[in-house]
């Protein structure tokens, strides 16, 4: 599967994949512990999620760029870089307790994630026979989820167990002393895993900056069109954000994904693969169907710790051993459908799982909070555990709307078609608010659908219960836009 000569370089593309994975599901768990830290309400945690994903989008058309005009060598080297100088900022942030610094720190480490994932992937397809190809990705991918389940336990050991216990009212009546001392403490810790990975990440970036045997230096012309497209991907954004520093950031995020589409545009050669993309109905609603998808799944990761610590009254870091079960039931849930694919229609299954989804969203919604069962110290009820089983029902989705979205796709757009996928992620940035403003909001519209659940404004998690379970519709509305793109695309063969 893999040639000999390549052993090196594969096992190392393979750290990186472990690496996103575990990024990833780290930082779904910031959201909790910077609401307790911080003391600031559900919109404003959920900043996070809009500072991740958003990198996601804004930079995901310059990778491909780089693999493009440069090499995937060099776009590994560069996204850890990245990676690198964001986990860094993580110390003044820490220093300074300042949230802004952490949401600047928390953007660059996902843009060199963004540039990882978007070039290991075709890198790892070109390291040996096209005949191998998609069984040494899929092999590669095996330690993406293992990478999920150990940010899992390291944002449970060390970032969300390390917090105080102390409640917003009761950190509001501390000496300022006092809780500087508290917050000093669980920013430490917040920042020592993002700081020691980089010692993980400077040993890959070593390992790659050696490689170079055999790759001939980038030409002037592709240089330039590298940094022209950075310069459309980083500067505006870079521009907004000192400016109009309240600016909303959902709308600076979208003014940043506006910069690298127009550098499509104005390219001649990317503009014609734009074109045939546009005009692939498959292709362009499988983004939205995969922008609904992404969003509906860093919403409801980063929510299902609070609905646990409301609904059953746990510890956030108790919270957090609800989260590594579901990721579990994702993880293997993705085995067993993969297998099951030999012998059903992959758009049939999604269906079939979008449906399952959205009644699991109706138990969040609606059942009662009644423990059924305790196993160890961890009680369970109807509705969490519907929660839970949520995940493994999100499970083919990604894949799934990848395959059918690039399926018989032009070779020549094949890369920018990608990068478009990965833009996608954005779903994860706007999806994400979308539910806070829900549940941060007592009287919301949405709160009319369920009037049997106690209102009462709970001020440490800064919520209802009943804005809490209403905002579930919204994962139920994004469930439904993934069942219809499956519905619609049923009959596609490849």
């Amino acid at each position: 599967m893999v040639p000999r000569k390549y052993l090196g370089i594969f096992a190392m593309l393979v750290s990186c994949f472990a690496l996103w994975g575990l990024l990833n599901n780290m930082t779904d768990n910031l959201v909790p512990a910077f609401q307790r830290i911080f003391t600031m309400d559900q919109s404003r945690a959920g900043l996070v999620q809009v500072a991740f994903y958003g990198a996601y989008a804004v930079l995901a058309i310059f990778a491909a760029v780089l693999a493009e005009e440069l090499s995937y060598r060099k776009g590994v080297l560069i996204g850890l870089a990245v990676y690198i100088t964001g986990a860094l900022l993580y110390i003044p942030a820490c220093i300074a307790q300042s949230f802004d610094i952490y949401f600047v720190a928390i953007f660059i480490v996902a843009g060199g994630c963004s540039l990882l994932e978007t070039t290991c992937n075709p890198y790892v397809l070109s390291l040996g026979d096209e005949a191998t190809a998609v069984r040494r990705l899929n092999f590669a991918q095996m330690f993406n989820p293992v990478g999920s389940m150990c940010g899992i336990v390291l944002a449970q050991q060390l970032i969300l167990s390390h917090l105080n216990p102390a409640t917003a009212e009761e950190r509001a009546k501390m000496d300022p002393e006092v809780l500087k001392g508290i917050i000093d403490k669980e920013l430490f810790w917040v920042c020592a895993p993002y700081v020691g990975l980089c010692a993980i990440a400077l040993v890959i970036w070593l390992f790659f900056l050696s490689k170079r045997e055999g790759e001939s230096a980038p030409t002037r012309t592709a240089l330039v069109r590298a940094a022209v497209a950075l310069a459309f991907s980083v500067v505006p954004m870079t521009v907004l954000y000192f400016i109009f520093p309240e600016m909303d950031k959902i709308k600076w995020v979208l003014c940043g994904v506006a910069g690298p589409l127009v550098y499509v545009l104005l390219s001649s050669g990317y503009r014609s693969m734009l074109h045939t993309l546009v005009t692939t109905p498959r292709y362009w609603l499988g983004v939205v169907a995969q922008f609904f998808y992404v969003g509906v799944q860093i919403a409801a990761w980063t929510w299902l710790n609070v609905y646990c610590q409301k609904e059953l009254g746990v510890s956030p870091a108790q919270g957090a051993i609800y989260y590594t079960i579901a990721i579990s039931l994702f993880i293997a849930c993705r085995w067993i459908a993969t297998f099951a694919m030999k012998y059903f229609n992959p758009a049939i299954m999604m269906a079939v799982f979008a449906v399952c989804a959205i009644l699991c969203c109706a138990g969040v919604i609606y059942l009662p909070t009644k423990v059924i069962f305790t196993v160890g110290q961890l009680p369970f009820s109807a509705n969490v555990i519907c929660l839970v089983a949520m995940s493994g029902f999100m499970s083919l989705m990604f894949p799934t709307i990848y395959g059918i979205a690039l399926g018989g796709l032009d070779q020549r757009a094949l890369k920018l078609g990608a990068s478009g996928l990965i833009m996608a992620i954005l779903g994860g940035a706007i999806i994400t608010p979308w539910m806070a403003a829900i549940i941060g909001d007592a009287n919301s519209v949405w709160t009319k659908l369920v009037p049997m659940f106690a209102g009462e404004w709970d001020a440490n998690l800064r919520l209802t219960q009943a804005s809490l379970r209403a905002s579930f519709v919204v994962p139920a509305i994004c469930f439904a836009v993934v069942g219809a793109y499956a519905v619609l695309f049923r009959r596609s063969s490849k």
